[in-house]
């Protein structure tokens, strides 16, 4: 049986296998299926609604109609929130009491890939084993329901201005953002309109970059992924800050006054640093993952914190911050997730905590979000023609003779992504050539296992 879910949802190219109109109403259908049985019996009524909401990619038109016809199929009533960042979806799954929400984004990949994200009714991510279970389904044939059983759907016309409000009320009762310069890149995404105005709404000077969605400039040369652009507007308008959100604004990288990038593991450091001295940190850490810099590990030791490593994606993230009781979590990527406001990663609502932590303490983003220094880090992402054999002898014994290259003073990290045909390669260390050299001979391996496949 063919997979449907990755890391973080289901994911590929536009009209291609599993994101053709027909494989969606499969999908929609099987969903509705799923939720039928599992939450129909304890619903308030004899009727389930599902939320959809969009990024600004050509294809989201074909994703969000083809799930349409297969939620009202199903008898699901449909409310269609239009362009808005994931955790917009999460918050309103919530607050409009819908049995499920489903954002349409493929984050941060290219405007020719789409994907679907699921949400259950509080909020979070589907586990693993919820979608194993619609798996299942979607090799099964579904009766529909009689014509008259059809759902509605309808649209939400405020639905950018109820996650500005909700987001807003994260940010502290009389503090401003007031004399602030701020340049955001919205990466011609989900956040165009939120972001900007948002910021304005709070008192700051802002510059807006990426905020002319075509439909297939999503993610091109902008946004959390390529900050090169943001980097450059920062310093020529002499701005405070610098915000890139990616194509559904689940992730955050920042830019300080000084042109300096700050990633994930620097923004999770800065936020939990704060909130520990001020008794709001919770579970005695945080939770990173097998990505996170061995320096914020190193950082957080020593003020006597610890940092939990969850499997690479926010849904593991959340899960481990749950289990241990953590309320700060994140990805060196820039999801980050602050689950006294939000069940998934949310770039604008992270935003906003480093701003509230500047015009609070009257600090610059360089000084607050430079409290530990990352050690060498080293990453390459190897495309892959065939999947790779992550059990192969070869690089078995070439991975396990790296590690032993690097001992303590460093971290490796071989895996097949799970949104992307890669294989990433992570090499951290103390000494940078010895970092440099592991992952060019572990690259080379790899890149030979390949080339060997293609011959033979």
């Amino acid at each position: 049986m063919k997979k449907y879910f990755g890391t973080d949802g289901i994911r590929g190219r536009a009209n291609k296998w599993p994101m053709t109109p027909s494989e969606i109403v499969n999908i929609a259908v099987s969903t509705s299926k799923y939720f039928l049985d599992t939450e129909l019996h304890q619903h308030h009524s004899n009727r389930l609604t599902v939320v959809i909401g969009k990024d600004t990619r050509l294809s989201g038109y074909m994703v969000e109609s083809a799930l349409v016809a297969g939620y009202v199929s199903m008898g699901i009533d449909v409310i269609l929130l239009g362009p808005v960042p994931t955790p917009a979806v999460a918050m309103l799954t919530r607050s409009l009491r819908a049995d499920f929400g489903v954002m349409i984004s493929a984050s941060h990949n290219p405007y020719m890939d789409n994907g679907i994200k699921i949400f259950k009714s509080d909020g979070c991510k589907m586990s693993y084993d919820q979608q194993t279970q619609i798996e299942k389904l979607l090799s099964e044939d579904i009766d529909l329901p009689d014509a008259q059983y059809c759902g509605k759907a309808k649209r939400l016309d405020d639905a950018v201005g109820r996650y500005i409000e909700y987001a807003k009320a994260t940010f502290p009762r009389g503090l401003r953002l007031d004399g602030l310069k701020i340049v955001v890149d919205c990466a011609h995404g989900a956040a165009y309109k939120v972001a900007p105005r948002l910021l304005w709404e709070l008192g700051a000077e802002v510059i807006a970059l990426g905020v002319d969605p075509q439909g297939n400039n999503i993610n091109d040369q902008c946004g959390a992924t390529y900050p090169q652009g943001l980097q450059k507007a920062v310093l020529e308008h002499q701005a405070h800050i610098g915000i890139a959100l990616d194509g559904d604004a689940d992730r955050l990288i920042l830019v300080d006054e000084k042109g300096n990038i700050v990633d994930g593991d620097q923004i999770l450091a800065a936020i939990a640093y704060k909130w520990h001295a001020r008794g709001l940190l919770r579970g005695q850490g945080i939770v990173g993952t097998t990505m996170s810099n061995l320096g914020l590990e190193r950082f957080l030791e020593s003020l006597g914190l610890k940092l939990y490593r969850s499997a690479v994606g926010d849904s593991h993230v959340f899960a481990m911050m749950q289990a241990k009781g953590c309320n700060i979590g994140g990805e060196q990527s820039g999801h980050v997730i602050l689950s006294d406001y939000s069940t998934t990663g949310d770039g604008v609502i992270s935003a906003l905590q480093i701003l509230t932590l500047m015009q609070d303490k009257n600090v610059s983003c360089s000084e607050l979000t430079s409290v530990f220094s990352p050690v060498s880090q080293k990453l390459q992402n190897i495309p892959l023609a065939e999947p790779l054999d992550e059990a192969d002898p070869v690089l078995v014994h070439a991975i396990e003779r790296a590690r032993e290259r690097l001992g303590k003073s460093g971290r490796l990290l071989v895996r097949s992504s799970g949104t992307e045909p890669l294989i990433r390669v992570m090499v951290q260390g103390d000494d940078e050539l010895l970092t440099t050299s592991t992952l060019h001979e572990l690259s080379d391996i790899i890149e030979k296992m390949q080339l060997k496949k293609k011959v033979s």
